[in-house]
């Protein structure tokens, strides 16, 4: 029987599958019919109990550690554990799969090993990464970047989102304490892998009809804010000629970005603005957009974001406005560890390899420790969006695939 057909827990996988993943399909149900699940919130919180109960319910010991990661232990934790998991939290309107699925399938992975009578010879955890996507913060994988010390603790206590709260005081908020956050080397050493499952983010798996794969690396990013400066003015008095209008100079960095990007086969964003005062009939004072860039390779994304900022300053040059640029946060190449992927391969019987150009914690954690991916078939090739999807059954595919993994690394 392959590695992934979904078995040894017969009907009983499906119904449980469907049962986990109902209870948390309306924990941070917005609007949209997607989800917004922003980190240290009152829907976080939701979140991290969830989690608590689930582990609970398995009888396994849950533990946050001093970023907010949360770990529930199959065995006593010790050296050479075997991580599994990936994260809660999702974009404004995001999809419900990104991040959950890996959850999910972690503990029901569990579940199937203990019912084939497996006795793993290293302790098994499930993890749950603290505010992987950044949506409230600004930074992604805060969690994972404290830990591996990628991510400086004050520079992360003073992460503010857009009210102006701080993350740390938004960790006080919720019982967290922001004191505490940094590297985590021993709980980083004690680790001999780190597996991730998620949901493909594109269809490369639909196209191969194949409903699992095997990452081999993650293409460099960040993110970038481009600050404009003009005059604020009357939206009907003001000449045209006489306006020092940041918006122009942001509208032609926007379609320049996107020209680069396609002229490389790299990937340029533009989707977060904040302009002040934003009125209809006042023209802007002040424009700040960050810049989403990525590529396959460094010195790509390298030409791809300095010729995008060469741009938007001679755009604001021509407008009469002032230009900065401020790197938020940078994820460089990151080839998964190719022994592990190798082995875990062999283990699946052979599937699809394929990169990605989504940031992940386990590109984080591979600075510290060998780390996989595997990914599941996503239907429609969306994400971060509501229209994101994976059928059951390459779901269950999936946490078959992971037990499979997780055997394989434990001796189980």
């Amino acid at each position: 029987m392959s590695a992934l057909t979904p078995s040894g827990a017969g009907p009983g996988l499906e119904s449980r599958f469907l049962a986990l993943w109902g209870e948390l399909s309306e924990i941070g149900r917005d609007s949209s019919g997607g989800y917004t699940r922003a980190a240290w919130t009152p829907v976080d919180a939701q979140l991290r109990g969830w989690f608590r109960s689930a582990a609970a319910a398995r009888a396994m010991q849950t533990e946050q550690d001093c970023n907010g990661n949360l770990w529930a232990w199959w065995g006593e934790p010790g050296p050479g554990a075997v991580a599994t998991g990936s994260h809660l939290d999702s974009v404004p309107n995001g999809g419900a799969f990104d991040g959950p699925l890996g959850v999910v399938s972690g503990f029901l992975a569990v579940d199937l090993l203990r019912e084939r009578g497996a006795s793993p010879r290293r302790p098994v955890a499930v993890a749950c990464m603290s505010d992987e996507e950044g949506a409230r913060f600004g930074v992604a994988c805060v969690g994972s970047r404290l830990m591996v010390g990628d991510l400086q603790p004050d520079a992360a206590r003073s992460l503010s989102d857009a009210a102006g709260t701080s993350l740390a005081q938004a960790m006080a908020t919720a019982g967290a304490d922001p004191g505490a956050i940094g590297a985590d080397p021993a709980r980083t050493s004690a680790l001999s892998a780190f597996v991730e499952l998620h949901v493909e983010q594109g269809r490369a798996l639909a196209d191969l009809s194949a409903p699992v794969g095997l990452a081999t690396g993650i293409w460099p990013h960040g993110r970038w804010r481009l600050d404009f400066e003009g005059e604020p003015n009357h939206a009907g008095t003001t000449r045209c000629e006489d306006r020092r209008d940041p918006m122009l100079p942001l509208a032609r960095t926007v379609l320049a970005a996107r020209s680069r990007a396609e002229a490389t086969g790299a990937r340029a964003t533009l989707a977060r603005v904040a302009v002040r005062p934003n009125a209809t009939n006042a023209i802007a004072s002040r424009v700040q957009a960050w810049l989403d860039a990525r590529a396959a390779g460094t010195g790509e994304l390298e030409a791809l974001v300095e010729g995008t900022v060469a741009d938007a300053r001679a755009a604001s040059e021509a407008e009469g406005v002032s230009f900065a640029v401020e790197r938020e946060s940078f994820t460089q190449l990151v080839e998964l560890d190719r022994p592990l992927r190798e082995r875990l391969g062999k283990a699946l019987g052979g599937v699809p390899e394929l990169p990605t150009a989504a940031g992940h914690d386990a590109g984080i954690l591979a600075r510290r420790l060998p780390t996989a991916m595997l990914f599941v078939r996503n239907a429609t090739g969306a994400s971060h969006s509501p229209l994101e999807h994976a059928t059951t059954q390459d779901c269950l595919a999936g946490v078959t695939a992971l037990a499979t993994v997780l055997a394989e690394l434990t001796g189980a």
